[in-house]
């Protein structure tokens, strides 16, 4: 049947507006079920506990609870991955850190771009990392550990849960000139575990296990970043242990797949922004040894900003210190 001219264009023009029309209508209604938070890395990790802190703050502004799945391997490449291949509707998202979302680029070819394929959501934390080692290598400081080492080349071996701690670990090994081995796991948790355990010699972690420090069951030698961490001020800087060279702070920060609508982002985004802002989650945050960013720079644009940084910053320096995956 062949329509009048009127009704076509009529009819065209209500076809060209509908997918607006159910966009709009979509993100108005988000979220109308549960969300999807991957965290690419085992449970009981550093990454895994902000996960949920944030994720039971979220579902209370969103109205939708926010199912945390585990999703391991490669560095985070795998959970980072199944973000980039989600549909991008805000029903999943992630939480992961500088090195499954920039580092591992520089490690992998990965079946995605981690610059172009991901909408940022919000940076949560920063997080600068702690030298642990075990309990029977016989120092009682940075300084001591490192003639230690040095006495004991390849005898000793060191944790490697990410790609900034491989980074970190390297840039270690190469500012001391000493030489011990890499043992690739899965995540923070089965390290700690094998660190207390004594089968490593050392692991650069988050202040997760600090409990462990405070038991006896491991040493703390010194932390990364420019400060010392209100929750363990007796842990000197490497600065101060006269290693300036490990100055460094990673961070951790929400995404989403690219494509996903703006206004989808804004509300999780604000979502983030008043977890970030509850001082339950600010207290156990602290004690964590993390930093909560200023609120200006709770942004999907820092985020984002953060990534191409870190890429142009760090990438070439890994290819320097010939990193690769293990």
């Amino acid at each position: 049947m062949k329509l009048p001219r009127r009704t076509f264009l009529q009819v065209a023009g209500a076809a060209a507006v509908a997918p607006a029309f159910l966009r709009a209508a979509t993100a108005e209604s988000y979220p109308s079920r549960a969300i999807t938070m991957i965290v690419p890395f085992p449970a009981g990790g550093g990454t895994d506990a902000v996960a949920r802190l944030l994720a039971e703050r979220m579902k209370e502004s969103l109205g939708q609870p926010i199912i945390i799945e585990n999703v391991s391997g490669a560095n985070g490449s795998i959970g980072v991955g199944r973000l980039a291949r989600a549909k991008p509707d805000g029903y999943t998202i992630d939480l992961a850190n500088q090195g499954a979302h920039v580092l591992n680029a520089a490690l992998y070819s990965l079946p995605y771009d981690v610059i172009n394929d991901f909408e940022p959501i919000s940076p949560v934390v920063a997080i600068p990392v702690v030298l642990f080692a075990k309990k029977t290598i016989p120092a009682n400081d940075l300084n001591e550990f490192v003639i230690w080492l040095k006495a004991n080349p390849n005898k000793a071996a060191a944790g490697i849960i990410t790609a900034e701690i491989h980074l970190i670990t390297a840039i270690l090994q190469k500012e001391t000139g000493t030489q011990f081995t890499f043992v690739p796991y899965r995540g923070a948790a089965p390290a700690i575990q094998d660190l207390a355990a004594g089968h490593i010699e050392m692991l650069l972690n988050s202040l997760v296990p600090l409990p462990l420090v405070r038991a006896g069951s491991i040493k703390a030698y010194a932390v990364t970043g420019d400060t010392r961490l209100p929750a363990a001020s007796d842990i000197p800087t490497f600065a101060e242990m006269g290693l300036p060279a490990l100055s460094y702070s990673g961070w951790f920060g929400c995404f989403a797949p690219r494509g996903t609508p703006k206004d989808i982002i804004a509300k999780l985004n604000a979502a983030a922004v008043g977890a970030l802002a509850d001082p339950a989650v600010r207290s156990r945050i602290a004690d964590l040894g993390m930093d909560i960013l200023p609120r200006e720079r709770q942004t999907p644009e820092a985020l984002g900003a953060l990534v191409k940084a870190d890429a142009e910053k760090w990438w070439p320096l890994m290819k320097e210190l010939g990193i690769k995956a293990e």
